[in-house]
């Protein structure tokens, strides 16, 4: 989606990543996937949307009846309502999803869903498989939160293999990866194009 269509159409993509080490990864593949679309894809802006500050999910802390949340939970959760599709970028932890994003997850989740009938891609840069058993739970919750993800291309980066692909402070160096990271973008921005011209069309018929 290089063309005019997605160029007309600016798309606002909250990104996520799941870990929240200093010189992540994960974190480096959203600063590249920003540094891409500044680039290479316009109409695709990205919106790093920081989760470290975001208390455990534990419902005492919502105001019964009233649908407040901590100020912290509800300013996270203004920016997902905002976006127009979803970047994810994380690790995998014991076969599965990291905890932090988890918990990003589930605040986002709570009545009234914040995450829902948008696009959303993700991208994982982990050990030996790439981070491609979290990928897939990712999608499992994805199911209940009603996104939409994109299929294909995936990409499952494998950090610590030569040739390097991240430097010391986590940014992305290889120019291989830059390429798959790009790709999915792309997939990224005509899935969320393909879905809001779906809905225009349907509210036009009401």
């Amino acid at each position: 989606m290089e063309g005019s269509t997605a160029a007309k159409t600016v798309l606002r993509v909250a990104a996520i990543s799941g870990s929240l080490r200093r010189g992540s990864a994960n974190t480096g593949l959203i600063r590249a996937a920003a540094e891409i679309c500044r680039e290479s894809i316009p109409g695709l802006v990205i919106d790093h949307v920081d989760i470290s500050s975001l208390p455990l999910l534990n419902t005492d802390l919502e105001v019964p009846g009233a649908g407040a949340f901590p100020a912290v939970v509800e300013a996270f959760r203004s920016k997902i309502r905002s976006a127009d599709c979803f970047l994810f970028a994380s690790p995998e932890y014991n076969y599965s999803i990291s905890g932090p994003l988890k918990n990003a997850l589930d605040w986002g989740s709570r009545p009234p869903n914040c995450w829902g009938d948008r696009a959303a891609a993700i991208l994982s840069a982990s050990g030996g498989s790439g981070g491609s058993r979290s990928q897939y739970h990712i999608r499992q919750v994805g199911v209940f939160l009603d996104l939409h993800f994109v299929n294909k291309p995936e990409a499952f980066i494998k950090a610590y293999e030569p040739p390097k692909k991240f430097d010391d402070d986590g940014n992305l160096v290889d120019p291989a990866t830059k390429e798959q990271v790009r790709k999915v973008l792309l997939a990224l921005q005509a899935l969320a194009l393909r879905l809001q011209l779906g809905k225009s069309a349907a509210e036009s018929e009401v």
